[in-house]
């Protein structure tokens, strides 16, 4: 799943990358040899059991822009569709035998289905 998610990042930062001045604290895009901890975009997942989600059990999509400035809501949900797009379009390539799905749960994106970790 980090394989997805870094190729999530590496597109968006070549998509929206320029948009926004980073965090002082943060290197630019491709200096680390970790996407998560360089440019403007860090994409991830956490895990819920899915208490009172009609979904169950997935792993919510985390999109953090890291900059100081202030980023529009719907330049957010832009980014978050645009995110879960490319997401939609990996899984399949990255999991060809298993069915998962990236489907908006409330107000977040979650990635479910066939969670399993190995064969049963």
């Amino acid at each position: 799943m980090k394989q997805v998610f870094d190729e999530v990042d590496t597109y968006l930062e070549d998509r929206y990358g320029d948009r926004y001045p980073l965090h002082p604290a943060r290197a630019a895009h491709g200096v680390t040899a970790n996407p998560e901890h360089s440019g403007l975009f860090t994409v991830g997942a956490d895990f819920t059991a899915g208490y009172g989600s009609e979904l169950g059990r997935g792993y919510l999509l985390a999109v953090d822009i890291k900059t100081l400035t202030n980023v529009p809501d719907e330049v957010e949900e832009e980014i978050d569709q645009v995110a879960v797009e490319k997401v939609r379009e990996l899984l399949p390539l990255y999991f060809p035998d298993r069915r998962l799905e990236a489907t908006r749960d409330g107000r977040f994106f979650k990635i479910h289905g066939d969670l399993g970790l190995g064969k049963r």
